[in-house]
């Protein structure tokens, strides 16, 4: 993964105009795979700059419909061509992903500690991690469904990127996060500029802004605080309130493939002309045969103890064994949910007695 140096070993923020900003994306362009969010019918989507002209990039807003995740950890992957061969590379270049939010960035968090374990770690992942360039950008705004706050994080990003970008008027403050961060800076001199003065002022009382919408969302909801959420997986674990909401599941899985952060996935071989490939995709933990093992047995039958699943991994399980809560507080799944479960009001009965 990238080296992360301390935030004081870089130069004062730097000012990137608007037009001189498309400038640099292009010049990126000639090394990596740009990827940047793109407003549609349902909100940003990451397109293409080989599909999308860089101009239409939508660099403030809120966090896109589907996560980064999915540029490092695949929806489906051909990870092998028989048992002996290694795994197959994917991409000829390597990706820069401009635009990611601090909710997805905080992915990353849980991701690297699953994928990047030195013993266990998975290659592609790393190798991915490795090469990418990630050039995130403050949110402007919030959705009713965002709650970040609530779990200590901030809607702008506070580290795991190369570079960020913060709007301001005719531009972007530009930090550097990481040596390859510092490095694209280094490179594009004439790009940049010290940034004007008030500029900083301006960022940081944008940000409070849309830090209070957030914040406001949560005060509306009666969402809990992160810290008041240990242990209350275990005191509700025969709880009524799992088979209330999993009343409404319709066991698609949109919940966890949208996730920033679920990444639970099986494996499966398919056959071709050489033998075999074997395939990696992602699975949730919604669906029925989820937990079943051979001879058929479900130690999750009931689609109820499957959701109670879902909230153990994020709110118990992963806090007890990496240190920090599964859930960025994006609100992707309450957003992408057809039976309407809102994960808020799912922690608001947790908090309860």
């Amino acid at each position: 993964m990238t080296p992360r140096l301390p935030p004081l070993m870089y130069p004062p923020m730097n000012f990137l105009s608007l037009s001189r900003s498309h400038r640099l994306f292009e010049a990126l362009g000639r090394n990596y795979e740009i990827y940047f969010p793109y407003p549609g019918y349902s909100g940003s989507s990451f397109t293409n700059s080989a599909l999308t002209p860089i101009q239409k990039a939508e660099l403030g807003g809120v966090r896109t419909v589907d996560p980064v995740k999915a540029f490092f950890f695949m929806g489906r992957e051909r990870v092998s061509d028989g048992f002996d061969s290694a795994p197959p590379g994917t991409r000829t270049r390597p990706l820069c992903i401009i635009g990611a939010k601090a909710c997805d960035l905080q992915g990353f968090r849980i991701l690297d500690q699953v994928f990047m374990d030195p013993e266990y770690g998975d290659p592609t992942y790393r190798r991915l991690r490795e090469t990418s360039l990630v050039i995130s950008s403050d949110c402007t705004t919030a959705l009713e469904t965002c709650f970040c706050t609530a779990l200590g994080l901030q809607p702008h990003p506070q580290g795991l990127f190369d570079l960020n970008l913060s709007p301001v008027d005719g531009g972007y403050l530009v930090e550097a996060g990481s040596a390859k961060g510092q490095a694209v800076l280094d490179a594009h001199p004439d790009l940049f500029e010290e940034a004007p003065s008030g500029l900083t002022a301006a960022r940081d009382a944008a940000r409070s802004e849309v830090k209070a919408m957030v914040e406001s969302n949560v005060a509306a909801t009666g969402t809990p605080n992160g810290k008041d959420l240990a242990g209350r997986v275990v005191h509700h674990y025969d709880s009524p309130l799992w088979a209330e909401e999993a009343s409404t599941c319709v066991e698609c899985g949109a919940c966890n493939t949208i996730c920033p952060t679920c990444h639970c996935f099986l494996l499966y071989d398919q056959k071709n002309d050489r033998g075999f490939s074997r395939f990696r995709v992602w699975d949730s933990c919604l669906l029925n045969d989820f937990a079943r093992v051979a001879g058929g047995a479900n130690p999750r039958e009931r689609l109820w103890m499957r959701l109670r699943n879902r909230f153990e991994k994020k709110f118990e399980f992963f806090p007890a064994t990496g240190g920090m809560i599964a859930c960025t507080g994006c609100g992707r799944c309450t957003s992408a949910c057809p039976g309407k479960i809102d994960i808020k009001r799912v922690l608001r009965k947790l908090a309860g007695d």
